[in-house]
């Protein structure tokens, strides 16, 4: 069990000394009231004061201050600003690679793969032991000539871990069978006319919804998805449009138009 730093009394009672440490550094009018201290270890403290400058509110000025052993004079350590529970902080940062979400490139807009993707694996490589050195710039363009010589079009195809990614990310998004569509739907996909089979692995969950008057038109969607427009959806009778009243007067021909 974690034991609790006892603070240290003569390093808690230095205020004044860490004020001063502070303003030779900061300006008077940047610095305000002093909002406590934290123990930090066996006799270091840090007393922290109020950051008034413009822009800052929340941020605290904070001085460490610490006793060497049978010591009596206190030694300050750093002056720092950090911010507080109510500081505004940026966000942490995030590569772009990372940010981008499907929907946010716009035409003309390029987002090129990296050479060692662990998506994609060549199309024709030398062996399948993933602990193989990675393909030097002289291997990689043999890779390019042979899937080239042997018409395999594409020079990289879809790696394992891509394809259980793009699984993953299917099966938790809208076309799952976790959403309020699916929720309430009357059937799963796996049983509706509409949908087009995947082929190869991904085809044993997944397939593609066909049918222009669902949501999902278009679309992948797990077997165990599902929506209101599913081809063998029927209305209970209750729901039924009702049959509209025959007509009062018979006019489809001229003979009976005129004996009237």
């Amino acid at each position: 069990m974690a034991t609790r730093t006892k603070t240290d009394a003569q390093a808690a009672k230095a205020v004044d000394t860490a004020r001063g440490a502070l303003l030779e550094q900061i300006a008077e009018s940047e610095v305000g009231e002093h909002l406590g201290h934290i123990a930090e270890g066996e006799r270091v403290v840090t007393h922290l004061f109020e950051c008034t400058l413009a822009g800052y509110r929340g941020w605290r000025w904070s001085v460490t201050v610490a006793r060497a052993s049978r010591a009596k004079q206190i030694t300050v350590d750093e002056v720092v600003l950090i911010p507080g529970d109510e500081a505004i902080v940026a966000p942490e940062w995030v590569p772009y690679k990372e940010r981008i979400q499907p929907g946010d490139l716009s035409p003309g807009d390029l987002l090129p793969v990296e050479e060692d993707d662990p998506r994609l694996v060549p199309t024709y490589s030398f062996g399948d032991d993933p602990v193989d050195p990675p393909l030097s710039d002289n291997d990689r363009a043999q890779v390019r000539q042979v899937a080239d010589d042997l018409g395999l079009g594409r020079v990289r195809t879809l790696s394992i871990e891509g394809r259980d990614l793009a699984a993953e990310r299917w099966y938790g998004g809208d076309g799952g069978p976790d959403t309020p569509l699916a929720q309430s739907a009357p059937a799963t996909c796996t049983t509706c006319g509409f949908l087009v089979r995947l082929s190869g692995p991904l085809s044993e969950l997944f397939g593609v919804c066909a049918n222009g008057n669902a949501n999902d038109d278009g679309r992948v969607v797990s077997y165990d998805h599902g929506c209101g427009a599913h081809s063998e959806v029927q209305l209970a009778k209750r729901h039924e449009p009702q049959p509209l009243p025959g007509h009062v007067f018979d006019t489809v021909t001229h003979e009976e138009f005129e004996a009237l």
